[in-house]
């Protein structure tokens, strides 16, 4: 089982970024982090990598119920997005709650990750 969903476009990096983000903010899912990774290896270690964002994304009524279902499951949250700059388009890559959620035992979980995962891939899907 794969452990994310993926999809290359033709667009522009930053103009990816935002239609991600537009994409999940229509499917109930706010940014709660970005780190731009390019940047901080830039600053840390003084190495050139190519664009890649990683961004956090949270939709807080399901996050709301995991976590009354299972309280350790904030290690698993928020769900990230991985827009990658590649050399034949941009990458966009999606966690897939369901494979992350398998570590978990709890039966609750399983339901959470499957309408959170069905709204991933209409994101993924309209982009």
């Amino acid at each position: 089982m794969s452990y994310y969903f993926s999809k290359m476009l033709n667009t522009g990096f930053d103009e990816t970024i935002d239609n991600v983000t537009e994409a999940l903010q229509k499917e109930g899912f706010g940014i709660l982090t970005e780190i731009d990774v390019q940047a901080t290896l830039k600053k840390k270690l003084d190495v050139d990598f190519k664009p890649y964002r990683i961004l956090g994304a949270c939709n807080p009524p399901f996050a709301y119920e995991a976590v009354k279902n299972e309280d350790k499951v904030g290690v698993m949250l928020p769900c990230n997005v991985v827009v990658i700059q590649q050399e034949g388009g941009v990458e966009v890559n999606i966690v897939d709650p369901i494979a992350s959620m398998q570590a978990i035992n709890n039966e609750n979980l399983r339901g959470i990750a499957e309408q959170i995962q069905q709204k991933l891939k209409k994101v993924l899907d309209s982009l």
